[in-house]
């Protein structure tokens, strides 16, 4: 039985959970599926909020709670914040994969039950800090699967969602917030991607072309980051960033042949290489950020995210 003493020990514990889990465990009521291109998760319910992540259709989150007006607030891949339920297909049951469990019990044992509530026969006891795969979701608990292959059901209040199965802990506050910023800046960079091979054309805005400018707007763009047009104008954008310390999706730029404050930028991708639209072969493409011609006309990194 936990206690509450032990349930305040939980609570205390949510401060330690590490990077590849969600602070705190929030009690899930059900599971949205995303029925539009693309979803931003907001850290308030409205259209002004900063924008945490973005859902493609297909992709399901974590009901937590109703927030009201039309939103609610969620789990989406161990980040909480809100969505517009205007483009959820909402459910209080639903067989569907969401990534892995980690328990918070307090120092307690966790009961596996045949079925979601209490009433149902316990199945197995999980121990404290165990990690599982979730597999569901139904009125409140968490259909789960062990290593063992054993299947049930847990409460949800004392799980919380996490990115891999290690299930490791460290600072949470701090380790949530780069993982909310290191996953936003590998969807710009898968996004990006989808563009490869499509050609430049000065003055070029997408989708059937661009300019490098263009390129590094409309990609931004499409996960609600307004940039200036220019490459010149666009180094006013965000934070500055040295080149050891670029991320996916940091704008990196570049000046050869001209009096403005830069002639070229893209997107860096990781690995020392970077996605732009390229005046070289007049198409979307990938390059060396590090060697060669490139490496000699690096002037800056800048973070927007």
């Amino acid at each position: 039985m936990i206690t509450p003493a032990k349930l305040l020990r939980t609570t205390l514990l949510t401060v330690a959970v590490s990077a590849v889990c969600m602070i705190g465990a929030s009690a899930a009521s059900g599971v949205g599926t995303v029925n539009t291109d693309a979803l931003r998760l907001r850290n308030e319910a409205n259209t002004t909020s900063t924008i945490l992540a973005t859902a493609s259709e297909g992709d399901t989150v974590v009901i937590l709670e109703d927030a009201g007006n039309g939103w609610y607030k969620v789990d989406y891949n161990t980040v909480e914040g809100y969505m517009s339920g205007e483009y959820l297909t909402v459910s209080a049951q639903a067989d569907v994969t969401i990534g892995y469990g980690l328990v918070q019990a307090g120092g307690s044992t966790l009961n596996v039950r045949s079925g979601p509530g209490t009433t149902y026969s316990k199945v197995t006891t999980l121990s404290d800090g165990a990690v599982v795969s979730i597999v569901g979701i139904d009125n409140g608990w968490y259909k789960i699967k062990t290593s063992s292959g054993a299947t049930g059901y847990v409460s949800s209040e004392y799980m919380v969602t996490c990115k891999d199965s290690s299930g490791s802990r460290g600072d949470g506050t701090t380790a949530v917030a780069v993982a909310s910023n290191s996953s936003m800046g590998q969807q710009i960079v898968d996004y990006a991607k989808q563009f490869l091979g499509v050609p430049y054309v000065y003055g070029g805005n997408g989708p059937s072309s661009f300019d490098c400018s263009g390129f590094t707007s409309y990609i931004y763009r499409h996960f609600g980051y307004t940039l200036n047009r220019t490459a010149s104008t666009q180094l006013s954008n965000g934070v500055a960033v040295s080149k050891s310390e670029l991320q996916p999706g940091d704008l990196v730029f570049f000046r050869y042949n001209t009096s403005y404050p830069a002639s070229h930028v893209g997107i860096y991708i990781g690995n020392g290489q970077f996605i732009h639209a390229s005046t070289n072969k007049y198409q979307v493409q990938i390059d060396q950020l590090l060697t060669g011609h490139y490496a000699n006309v690096y002037i800056a990194g800048r973070r927007i995210l």
